[in-house]
């Protein structure tokens, strides 16, 4: 009986998360950034994903609609509309609490507050309900 050889340490039905890590760590599409959340994408990767972009935006265009982007950064009672949905992946969210920086003793320090901290994720219903409810007017349907 021959055994079967695997370029990978596990497969993806044993382990989703684990294999997609693995298949981006071999390929070498990506590397950690030093910021949690965050990577570097390399050139192997970022020609992946032009690929992907390039097919989705003809294929949204090809239906007559159009593309739109929204803002990552979200105000804290925008989200608190999502809580029970963001509950799973809250404690991974950067929150924005300052604007500005200054030099104070030679180091830049945060200087000044906002009145509502920003939650930074990417654009979710919380951001893109208020823009509809101002009379924005998107092309694009969702299913």
């Amino acid at each position: 009986m021959s055994s079967v050889k695997r370029a990978l340490p596990v497969t993806r039905r044993e382990d989703f998360a684990e294999w997609y890590q693995a298949v981006i760590d071999t390929a070498d599409m990506a590397e950690a950034s030093g910021v949690r959340g965050c990577m570097i994408i390399k050139p192997w990767g970022y020609k992946i994903w032009e690929r992907i972009e390039r097919r989705l935006d003809d294929d949204i265009k090809a239906t007559g609609h159009d593309n739109c982007y929204f803002p990552i950064f979200i105000p804290i009672e925008l989200i608190q509309k999502e809580a029970s949905h963001v509950e799973g992946f809250a404690k991974e969210m950067a929150i924005v609490t300052h604007h500005r920086l200054e030099t104070q003793d030679g180091k830049l320090v945060p200087a000044a507050p906002l009145e509502s901290p920003l939650a930074v994720r990417p654009t979710s219903e919380a951001m893109i309900t208020p823009a509809l409810n101002a009379g924005f007017t998107p092309t694009v349907t969702c299913p």
